[in-house]
């Protein structure tokens, strides 16, 4: 099922899918990829983008896992990035094509910080982060704070308005101090329109989550 989704590039898929670290993180699994690959497939239309290098990113885009309470975590897309030019170069990929895939895998993590710059880069930076972001993005964060022991929120102030945000300690506090402004990111013009609609619905879920826990 996971290798078909990927079609035209289903052999690919076959081929890559060895190379993928085993991880019990159902935020970041075979679902999260197709699911990114999806969204990107909706971006290329617009960007001019190799579909088939922009498959090989998605699929090795997290092929080594880092928790994400590791403090090794800020390096997870360049440990990734290193290991996809690894496996493209013993599966007789041209040179030029592995560096395209290492640089878009390279620059997806927002943790990295780095600016992408080809559109297989930028495709695939967006694509990640519309992950992040509605409703699958509100189920992903819950799911993750669950894995580290976080609580759901702060009991005596929840919206976080007169105290430092932590999300290490509490899940309601990541929508404001990070998945509220992933929106203004956006490399695409299509990737902006999707991320719009999807940062509606998670204003929306947070606005309805302080206000039911006044009531």
């Amino acid at each position: 099922m996971f290798v078909e989704a990927f079609a035209p590039f289903q052999d690919l898929a076959a081929q890559l899918l060895p190379w993928l670290d085993d991880s019990t993180d159902g935020s970041h699994d075979l679902s999260h990829i197709n699911r990114v690959w999806q969204n990107a497939r909706l971006l290329a239309g617009e960007e001019g983008a190799s579909l088939h290098l922009l498959a090989a990113a998605v699929l090795l885009h997290d092929c080594v896992h880092v928790e994400k309470g590791s403090p090794l975590r800020d390096q997870a897309s360049r440990l990734s990035a290193e290991r996809a030019g690894e496996v493209l170069r013993k599966l007789g990929w041209a040179t030029r094509d592995i560096e395209v895939v290492k640089d878009a895998v390279l620059c997806h993590s927002y943790s990295a910080g780095l600016e992408p710059t080809t559109p297989e880069a930028r495709i695939l930076q967006d694509a990640d982060r519309l992950d992040a972001i509605g409703l699958v993005g509100v189920a992903r964060c819950f799911y993750t704070a669950g894995r580290l022991g976080s609580r759901l929120y702060h009991p005596a102030d929840p919206a976080g308005k007169d105290r430092a945000l932590d999300d290490k300690s509490y899940a309601l506090d990541h929508f404001p101090k990070k998945l509220l402004t992933l929106a203004t990111g956006f490399n695409t013009r299509a990737g902006r329109r999707m991320a719009a609609q999807r940062h509606a619905y998670l204003q929306e879920f947070y606005d309805a989550f302080i206000l039911e826990l006044r009531a």
